[in-house]
């Protein structure tokens, strides 16, 4: 009897490290090809701010932070299962490990179907119809997901594709010297005075949304 409970013992550790190493393998074909994903929606981002549509340009970049964070999530969490696992005594953590390869399974399930391919990338920067239902669709998908650090995040992002955008307009010839007023520097805003100044503009759109 004791040589079956090791054996069951063994077998159960064995299939939860395979489990992971087909969750590891498919986590890396995923991040492969969302680079192409990720990379266009940075470009559709800059194109945006050139045409001066800032509002897809956010939700592209918003739409690459969620995608980029789940992947994140998930690597993370095969990590640290990676270290359950290669416990001596499996056994006691077993549960933990089933638990995390299930949500493991259903974050890959997610990442899969969020990414889409290019054309629904594409459609962020559409005028027809159905794009437009596509960009509210994936607006109110975000607006539940993402952490309000996440927003931040993307909010620095866009500030700096709007500089480096304004950077690249061409400098018109100067204008003749004129005497101006000296005025007072604008006042600074702290990263944490942003941060909630970004926060409360985020609700305030939710409540006009709603």
């Amino acid at each position: 009897m004791g040589n079956s409970s090791s054996s069951n013992k063994i077998s159960a550790q064995d299939r939860a490290i395979l489990d992971m190493k087909n969750q590891r393998d498919k986590l890396h074909q995923y991040q492969k090809r969302i680079t192409t994903i990720t990379t266009r929606e940075t470009e559709i981002a800059r194109e945006c701010l050139r045409q001066g549509n800032k509002s897809k340009a956010l939700l592209a970049l918003r739409r690459k932070k969620y995608q980029e964070s789940l992947l994140a999530k998930t690597d993370q969490q095969l990590a640290q299962l990676e270290v359950l696992t290669s416990d001596v005594e499996f056994a006691l953590v077993q549960k933990d490990v089933l638990f995390g390869l299930q949500q493991g399974t259903a974050v890959l399930k997610e990442i899969h179907k969020e990414m889409g391919g290019l054309d629904k990338v594409e459609m962020i920067m559409g005028e027809s119809q159905e794009a437009q239902a596509y960009q509210e669709e994936i607006s109110e998908m975000l607006a539940g997901r993402m952490s309000n650090q996440d927003e931040d995040e993307v909010e620095d992002e866009l500030a700096a594709l709007e500089r480096e955008t304004n950077s690249a307009v061409p400098v018109l010839p100067d204008a003749p010297n004129v005497v101006k007023e000296q005025l007072p520097d604008a006042p600074t805003e702290t990263p944490a005075e942003r941060a909630k100044r970004r926060e409360r503009e985020r609700r305030q759109a939710g409540l006009m949304a709603a």
